[in-house]
């Protein structure tokens, strides 16, 4: 089989010739049709951001593709089914990969393998801060401060669905135009200063998702409505704000790392990505796709401004 692979933090990635995988009795073995790129595979290839890795590491934590071989003791699931995963055992940027049952879900027949292959991170990312650390009510105002990647796109779908107003930022031409396709409410250019003029002049919100908190926080806190909630899902250094625009909203700030989740919320979520694809409101958007021997492009690409949707590999391009 072909894999990508690192050998140690830092490393160019390769495709390289290795052993096909087997499954233990307690695994799943998954012909891999996608991988999804999200920015937590480059800081684990990079060993940044208090991220680990075994080497040879095989990036990926999202894959879609069929099921080729079951565990002796896993059930649940049959050959041939496809499925999509939630993290891999042994890396998704390879033809083959492993995973645990607790890590692989039922594709819905309406999503293509490019689709399944960016639920994983962006849509459990936006399902747990939404609706388990923000705890999102209908007709509540949210704000998506840099919503043209994967999970920013992912949360307006989910929060639309859910019966809220939607506020959304991005920073190209491109991003807003994407923005008012996916349904928000009210789209700003975050690289134009009076975007935060336009969000304050909207209404005040009850929810923010931060992708950028070093940059946007302290600026974010004067938008709040009483009571209202920060989820930070990125950040890439420290910020200062000040703690009286909390205090007179009552309002707080909250992490949100996806690691975090238990068994239980992960159940939770991933029902609900299927319901909402079988709905029809969860439609990843793709943005751009490469050939897995151009993984250190795809790698490149997800780690660039200007998103406009998901990075993913084909596997048999």
């Amino acid at each position: 089989m072909q894999a990508i692979q690192a050998q140690h933090h830092g490393d160019t990635l390769s495709l390289n010739q290795i052993d096909d995988l087997q499954a233990n009795a307690e695994q799943i073995l998954i012909k891999v049709e996608a991988a999804g790129v999200n920015p937590v595979d480059t800081y684990i290839v990079a060993g940044t951001n208090n991220y680990t890795a075994t080497f040879p590491h095989t990036p990926g934590k999202d894959a879609a593709g069929t099921i080729v071989q079951l565990g002796a003791k896993v059930t649940g699931f049959e050959l041939g089914q496809r499925v999509y995963c939630a993290g891999t055992i042994s890396g998704a940027s390879a033809e083959l990969c492993l995973a645990s049952p607790q890590q692989v879900h039922a594709l819905p027949d309406g999503l293509s393998f490019e689709q399944g292959a960016c639920l994983g991170t962006p849509y459990a990312t936006a399902w747990r801060a939404l609706f388990i650390r923000a705890k999102v009510q209908a007709a509540e105002t949210v704000l998506i401060h840099g919503a043209s990647g994967g999970v920013g796109l992912a949360a307006i779908q989910l929060a639309k669905a859910a019966g809220c107003r939607v506020f959304a930022t991005a920073g190209s031409d491109a991003g807003l135009a994407l923005l008012k396709q996916q349904g928000a409410d009210l789209v700003a250019n975050h690289h134009q200063i009076e975007h935060y003029q336009a969000i304050q002049q909207a209404g005040a919100v009850d929810v923010i998702l931060e992708m950028l908190a070093n940059q946007n926080l302290g600026d974010d806190l004067p938008l709040l409505n009483k009571g209202g909630r920060v989820v930070i899902i990125g950040s890439r250094g420290s910020v200062e704000i000040n703690p009286r625009d909390l205090m007179a909203r009552d309002a707080c700030v909250m992490g949100m790392a996806l690691a975090n989740a238990d068994s239980k919320q992960l159940t939770q979520i991933h029902s609900a990505i299927y319901a909402g694809a079988t709905a029809g409101f969860v439609r990843p958007v793709i943005s751009q796709s490469f050939k897995l021997a151009d993984t250190t492009l795809a790698h490149q690409a997800v780690m660039q401004a200007g998103a406009t949707g998901n990075i993913v590999i084909q596997i048999n391009q």
